[in-house]
């Protein structure tokens, strides 16, 4: 039973690092957007632009299905705005989750 515990601890942990992380690159892939949009930075810097090309492989997947819903409003993507309280609701409730799991895991 204990170690059933202590697998869950390490899957909530694990799952909300990775929720942060995911969080922070969606940050830094809208920063980066906005910098090439208005020409602040550009393609030629090679760590720029692989930096780039990696934060939009990781994210690009996770918005291309908000995007296919919500439209830009007035030439602006807010899909990552709603990805990020969508991750920011999900990192709310996980201790509520956690514990409830816990809960059922020690009978309580």
């Amino acid at each position: 039973m204990a170690f059933a515990v202590i697998a869950l601890n390490f899957v909530f942990f694990v799952l909300k690092y990775t929720l942060l992380l995911l969080r922070l690159a969606i940050i830094l892939s809208a920063i980066l957007s906005w910098l090439f949009a208005f020409d602040v930075i550009n393609h030629r810097n090679r760590f720029v632009n692989q930096a780039a090309y990696f934060l939009d492989r990781i994210v690009n997947p996770l918005l291309a299905p908000l995007r296919r819903l919500i439209p830009p409003l007035g030439g602006v993507d807010v899909t990552p705005i709603i990805l990020i309280i969508l991750i920011s609701g999900l990192l709310a409730i996980l201790p509520e989750s956690k514990a409830a799991l816990t809960g059922l895991l020690l009978g309580y």
